[in-house]
């Protein structure tokens, strides 16, 4: 294992890799002295590499004529034992004290390729009508080698499949929107993976006022709408309607995701972290018209923007260090290199 020291922003973290396939154990924070492996299943082996890094560090020696190594300073179980002091040691003076590390050069690469603006917009939606278009252009051809082609001119892919497409014209859109208004002061994540599972959030903006998970919808010239039922005698349950139709759904999956994203930033329980379904070419009213839904908030893009942009509590440097916690708590979607 590869142990790699990181402090900064008052923390103090080990970084584990596996020596030989470069790959993520987890890390381990030394402040609160808990483990977060890269999957469950790594508990043991992060535990392990931590408890041999402490026992190099105790077994030290004090009075070696060398200062002890900058956090930040890969230390490979490979590494030849330090020679031995002599009994006699030569009357020179200590070097001095080298400067602090602040992270390991990973991280420091990694962040430096961080801008204000991260990932593509649409990216896993654009690719999944892809794979879904092209597979069924491969099905009908197959099953109909000779009017194959003719049957994919006079129809178009099915509402399921068109529903991807539409979607990712709507991420784009938004992800257009939330990049002009982005600075060190408002920062942007989009198409951040959720791990362990297939699904993804459209856009994690971080500014002065908090953390926001924005979830773009695109229902063309449809209007949503909250409409509140019980209240006296059941009771009260707000429902979100768009063009008619029930779709409290997309509110469901809104607050899992604000979960996540909490349960991401634990350590730092002062930070706001709001939903937002932001709807865009909807039918909305001249006045008015945005609503909140149990905790999520529905409205439109330049909503959304005015709500982003207005001042908070956060600095420029806070934001920026909740961004790159959120970076590594949802990875770039895999896909954004082939979009």
């Amino acid at each position: 294992m590869v142990v790699t020291r990181w402090r900064r922003y008052g923390k103090d973290r080990l970084y584990v890799k596996d020596d030989e396939s470069g790959a993520d154990v987890g890390w381990w924070d030394l402040v609160t002295d808990e483990a977060h492996p890269a999957t469950p299943d790594l508990h043991s082996a992060l535990a392990d590499a931590v408890s041999r890094w402490r026992a190099e560090q105790s077994s030290a020696p004090a009075d070696h004529a060398m200062a002890p190594a900058p956090s930040g300073v890969l230390l490979a179980e490979s590494d030849p034992p330090t020679a031995a002091v002599p009994d006699v040691p030569p009357v020179v003076s200590a070097p001095p004290e080298p400067p602090l590390v602040d992270e390991p050069p990973a991280a420091a690469a990694a962040e430096q390729a961080l801008g204000v603006v991260d990932g593509v917009a649409g990216a896993s939606a654009a690719h999944e009508f892809r794979r879904r278009h092209d597979a069924r252009q491969e099905r009908v051809q197959a099953n109909h080698p000779v009017i194959g082609k003719f049957l994919l001119a006079v129809f178009d892919d099915p509402q399921s499949t068109r529903a991807w497409s539409s979607g990712a014209h709507g991420e784009e859109a938004l992800g257009g929107m939330l990049e002009r208004v982005a600075g060190p002061e408002l920062r942007v994540l989009h198409d951040r993976r959720i791990p362990r599972t297939k699904a993804n959030i459209d856009h994690l903006v971080i500014c002065p006022s908090g953390v926001f998970v924005v979830d773009s919808k695109r229902y063309v010239d449809r209007r949503p709408e909250l409409r509140v039922e019980g209240g006296i005698l059941r009771p009260r349950v707000e429902l979100l309607m768009v063009g008619g139709r029930d779709r409290t759904k997309l509110v469901d999956g809104v607050d899992k995701q604000v979960g996540l994203v909490r349960a991401a930033l634990a350590d730092q329980p002062d930070i706001p972290v709001r939903g937002i379904l932001c709807f865009i070419d909807a039918d909305w009213p001249v006045f008015g018209g945005d609503f909140m839904v149990r905790d999520v908030g529905v409205l439109w893009p330049k909503k959304l923007s005015k709500l982003l942009t207005a001042p908070g509590p956060l600095a420029a440097d806070r934001i920026a260090e909740l961004q790159w916690q959120l970076h590594e708590a949802f990875p770039r979607s895999k896909n954004a290199a082939s979009s």
